[in-house]
C-alpha cells in the first residue's frame, strides 16, 4: 500500500513539474489550407496528420511537434472531377515536391500567454527541407485546439507564379502567404 502510494505521488510531482504530455488524434484533427490568387480566386482543402505531441504546463502549451503527410494533400474547393489535376500539380516539383519531401514539420518551444485560453506560440516550420521561424495563435475552444498560421510559400522555394521570383506575373500571379488553420484533437 505505503509502495503504490509512493508511486502515486510521485507520478503528479512529475507531471506538475515536467507538464501533461498529450498525443494527437490524427483521425479527428483537421488541417486547412488556402491559398489565393490576384483574381481574388482562391483554392482550399486539407492535408493529414501523421502525427503530433504537446506538452502542457499549468494549462499552456510549452511544447509541440506536429508531423503532416503531405502525400495527403487534398483540393476541396472545385468540382471532383477537376480536383486531381490541381492535387498533382501540387504535389509536383512546382510547388511542394511531395515525392521528395513526404513530410512537413512544425515544432515549437516558446510561448506566451495572451488571455485565459490564447497562446502565442513561436517555433520553426520545415516544408521541403527547409526551416524558418514562425508565430501563430492556438486557443483552447470548447474540447480542443484551434491554431492558425500563415507561411510565406517562398521562404520554402516554392516559386510558382510568386511575385518573389517572378516580374510581370499581372492577373496570374499567386500569393505568397498561405493560410493553415487547424482544429487539434488530443487522445483522452
Amino acid at each position: 500500500m505505503i509502495n503504490k502510494i509512493f508511486t502515486i505521488t510521485a507520478l503528479l510531482i512529475t507531471s506538475l513539474t515536467m507538464g501533461q504530455s498529450l498525443t494527437l488524434n490524427n483521425m479527428e484533427s483537421k488541417l486547412k489550407w488556402t491559398g489565393k490568387e490576384m483574381t481574388t480566386k482562391e483554392h482550399y482543402g486539407s492535408i493529414g496528420f501523421k502525427s503530433g505531441i504537446m506538452t502542457l504546463k499549468d494549462n499552456q502549451p510549452v511544447y509541440g511537434k506536429f508531423i503532416v503527410d503531405m502525400i495527403t494533400l487534398k483540393n476541396e474547393d472545385l468540382p471532383e472531377d477537376y480536383r486531381g489535376r490541381l492535387e498533382g500539380h501540387l504535389k509536383s516539383d512546382d510547388f511542394f515536391s511531395v515525392d521528395k519531401f513526404s513530410e512537413a514539420i512544425l515544432e515549437f518551444t516558446t510561448s506566451s500567454v495572451q488571455n485565459s485560453v490564447e497562446y502565442n506560440i513561436q517555433g520553426n516550420l520545415t516544408i521541403k527541407g527547409t526551416t524558418h521561424p514562425v508565430d501563430f495563435t492556438i486557443s483552447f475552444i470548447d474540447d480542443h485546439w484551434k491554431a492558425n498560421l500563415i507561411f510565406d510559400r517562398s521562404k520554402y522555394d516554392v516559386r510558382f507564379r510568386s511575385g518573389t521570383f517572378f516580374e510581370n506575373l499581372g492577373d496570374k500571379l499567386i500569393y505568397d502567404d498561405i493560410v493553415i488553420e487547424t482544429d487539434l484533437f488530443f487522445k483522452m
